[in-house]
């Protein structure tokens, strides 16, 4: 008899238990990285999208030499950051190492939870799902940096020029700041497992092209909702989370396709 046969209820509680200390140690360990590294944490990454020099904006601005746009080129942002509570900084300081936590301990975080339900799976359901932690892995760091290079700055950049009157100054407190760049990058990489997520529904017999061929003016909508929700409230950015989206759903159908019954 196999050991996942033997294994009580109990057992199996305990098992569980210790995969999630384990998560949970990694993400702190990574969480208290990020705290002592402040200088590297706050000062290049998450106040980079704030400053004109940053890797999008040069990029946006060299694109617009080569074909005669200077509009691209961003040589200044015109808002201040700043800190109205007496434990702003600090609270910041704390919440934003242990999202750098999360989705650096992310791999490992997901390792520990296949590792739990995989002894679960019938042996051609373990076959079928071959790689899924390095895939996941690989959708949710391409979606962590698009939301940090691409959605991050075109947020940034169109809320700190839009003004309701010349008089009005852009003072943007620490914490809103950071819990939109924070909020920006976990849900693009959330949202970018959506090829994974139609991959096991299809092996589960759940979905298949046809239906989702079908839904797909219902699924647009569905991904604009969640690009409103997840985003800032300005049409760029919804716009901009939405446009991959879209295009994952089309590649989930793609895939949905090639898995066989």
């Amino acid at each position: 008899m196999s050991k996942e046969k033997e294994m009580s209820f109990l057992d199996h509680l305990e098992e569980l238990r210790w995969h999630l200390i384990r998560s949970i140690g990694s993400i702190l360990f990574f969480a208290i990285m990020a705290f002592v590294s402040k200088d590297i944490v706050f000062g290049v990454i998450l106040l980079g999208p704030s400053k004109s020099d940053f890797w999008t904006y040069k990029v946006l601005c060299d694109l617009g030499k080569n074909i005669g746009v200077s509009s691209f080129c961003i040589n200044e942002l015109p808002f201040i950051i700043q800190s109205r509570q007496m434990a702003g900084q600090f609270m910041m300081h704390i919440s934003s190492s242990f999202v750098i936590g999360i989705i650096c301990a992310f791999p490992y975080a997901f390792w520990e939870f296949w590792r739990f339900i995989s002894p679960g799976l019938y042996p051609n359901e373990r076959k079928a799902a071959r790689g899924a932690t390095f895939y996941v892995s690989i959708l949710f760091f391409i979606g962590v940096f698009f939301g940090y290079f691409i959605l991050t700055p075109i947020s940034i950049n169109f809320l700190a020029n839009y003004q309701l009157d010349p008089s009005i100054l852009n003072e943007f407190d620490i914490i809103s700041y950071v819990g939109t760049i924070t909020t920006l990058v976990l849900a693009s990489g959330l949202l970018f497992q959506l090829p994974m997520i139609i991959l096991f529904l299809t092996k589960a017999g759940i979905v298949n092209k046809e239906i989702l061929r079908s839904y797909r003016k219902h699924a647009i909508v569905v991904i604009l909702v969640f690009g409103a929700m997840l985003t800032p409230p300005d049409p760029f950015s919804q716009i901009v989370m939405a446009i991959p989206l879209v295009g994952l759903y089309e590649i989930s159908i793609l895939i949905s396709s090639k898995v066989k019954k």
